[in-house]
């Protein structure tokens, strides 16, 4: 039961509580106004004749840390920023196309519509206004933005710093908490000291990546300074044995993404292969097909790419595969055991489903769109990023050879296709059905070809002719691999994308492809079977 004296307790709580949301209320419009007046304060100084007064003006904006700092100022530098004749406001223009501009309010934001151009004036700037406008930017943004923005920022001043510029970013140093933008401020400064010839300068700089800080360096390095020039010829040798390291982890990276694909292309041709005996020259096409889908897709869904996108691996995969049986059914099952014959006529078939398509859809390449969460790229430093629509893909490949693998050890179609690899006779006195093996084999590889295109569809354009240039290669990674063996097309895909980009630099794509075929060639010399051997009698044979 509630006491008297808990009651005019609850009741004197409340009065206050509601007191303070009623001045709180009160105080807002007047912290709004507050605010307006500060940033009208500032904003009036700009609308002046004298260049000086303009600087000034500039000078307070960014001390000011008003949030619209960074507007204002992008707007005076690209000329948006302008007074309306009829009451002197001042106004920003959204869009200087045509007659009449769509104008906002500077201070409070408002959509203020369309003022013919007439009635505006420019706020004029000079070059020495427009320097000065660009370093502010910089300072704004390390004042008012978040961690990521004032990074960019500090990045962005390295190799811009003057006089009057240092003094303010060694202010901001004292202040700045992120041990990121701290280095970059602190590698700005040491330009700066670079270039007025401190060698002391040079121990901050080493082993930067940045292309301003290396820019500076080679300028230093031919110094008349000696102790400057030698400082910095050693600083220059220490950033670019890194540089090397750098370029051959990029190489390592694009290798693996282009050994991916080789899987992805090959891995259903392996499995083909192994089982049936079958040289299937329409394997590209059917990768192609894979990637048309992809394209279909994204056509059925427009603005939706990533949906599009992954929507298109299972439909991929179903129509690869559907044309993979028709292939099966309609000529293979004819030719068994006439390896040339079979040969010549998936070849027939190659050419007409690239007809096919070029007379159905277009002999013009078409772009499938990446989506945004597979765009851009992980910068790991100054000189090295990795593209994302690689990573995904080497994943995506990975993730398509894990569910081959538990497919061919956890399944009994993976059982099956392992007895009629290893010995087909064997496995049909055993009651194997060696026809329908076949036949979801073929399915399984056309199907995996299917998602190949996929993910060729997100690093190169499609087009009619997009699997002849990877039936080739898909062969020698099967051969190099061991026929039937999907960790020896792992590695082989892998390995063979890597020795292509380590030699396409120096030697072009042409001799790259013949120095890798000769070395496969010697290699099957050596190991007929591959790098792992299939196993079985037939094998032995």
């Amino acid at each position: 039961m509630r006491t008297p004296a808990t009651l005019m307790t609850s009741s004197i709580t409340a009065r206050i509580v509601t007191l303070a949301l009623l001045c709180l209320l009160a105080w807002l419009p007047a912290l709004a106004s507050a605010q307006d007046d500060d940033g009208r304060a500032v904003l009036e100084g700009l609308d002046s004749r004298s260049f000086a007064d303009k600087a000034e003006a500039i000078e307070a904006i960014i001390q000011s840390e008003d949030e619209r700092a960074t507007d204002w100022l992008q707007a005076l530098l690209d000329g948006n920023l302008q007074r309306l004749k009829e009451d002197g406001r001042l106004v920003i223009v959204v869009d200087n196309v045509g007659r009449e501009w769509p104008v906002r309010d500077a201070l409070t934001g408002d959509e203020l519509g369309e003022v013919p151009r007439r009635d505006l004036d420019r706020i004029t700037i000079n070059n020495a206004l427009r320097s000065q406008l660009r370093s502010a930017l910089s300072m704004v943004e390390l004042y008012v933005g978040d961690e990521r923005s004032r990074l960019a920022a500090a990045e962005g001043v390295i190799g811009r710093v003057d006089d009057e510029l240092a003094a303010a970013l060694e202010a901001r140093l004292e202040e700045e908490e992120s041990d990121q933008v701290r280095h970059r401020l602190n590698q700005a400064l040491a330009v700066h000291r670079l270039e007025r010839g401190e060698a002391g300068a040079v121990e901050t700089l080493y082993g930067s990546l940045n292309s301003n800080v290396r820019v500076a360096l080679t300028r230093a390095a031919q110094s008349d300074d000696a102790q400057v020039a030698d400082a910095a010829r050693r600083a220059l040798a220490d950033i670019e044995q890194k540089l090397k390291l750098n370029r051959i982890a990029e190489t390592l990276y694009f290798g693996l993404s282009m050994g991916s694909v080789l899987v992805l292309a090959a891995i259903g041709l392996a499995i083909t292969f192994g089982v049936m005996g079958v040289i299937n020259m329409a394997h590209g096409e059917l990768i192609m097909l894979g990637a048309y889908t992809a394209w279909a897709m994204q056509q059925l869904l427009p603005g939706q790419p990533g949906l599009a996108l992954l929507l298109a691996i299972p439909v991929g995969f179903l129509v690869s595969a559907l044309a993979g049986i028709a292939i099966e059914r309609g000529v293979i099952q004819f030719l068994k055991g006439r390896p040339l014959e079979t040969l010549l006529a998936t070849f027939g078939v190659s050419l007409i489903l690239q007809q096919l398509v070029r007379t159905a859809i277009s002999p013009l390449n078409r772009t499938v769109i990446t989506p945004e969460w597979m765009s851009g790229s992980i910068a790991i430093n100054d000189a090295l990023s990795l593209t994302l629509n690689r990573l995904y893909v080497m994943g995506f490949a990975l993730l398509v050879f894990a569910a081959l693998m538990l497919v061919m050890r956890r399944t009994r179609l993976g059982l099956e296709v392992r007895a009629v690899t290893q010995n087909r006779a064997m496995a049909r006195s055993m009651g194997i059905r060696a026809t329908r093996v076949d036949i979801l084999t073929f399915a399984l590889g056309s199907g995996v070809a299917g998602l190949a295109g996929v993910a060729l569809s997100q690093l190169t354009n499609v087009g009619p002719n997009l699997g002849q240039s990877y039936i080739i290669d898909s062969f020698m990674v099967v051969v190099f691999g061991g026929v039937g063996n999907l960790w020896g097309t792992l590695v082989a895909g892998m390995s063979l994308g890597v020795i292509n980009q380590v030699l396409e630099p120096w030697a072009g794509a042409v001799l790259a492809k013949i120095m890798v075929l000769v070395f496969i060639i010697l290699f099957i010399q050596k190991r007929p079977r591959g790098l792992f051997p299939q196993k079985g009698r037939a094998a032995e044979g």
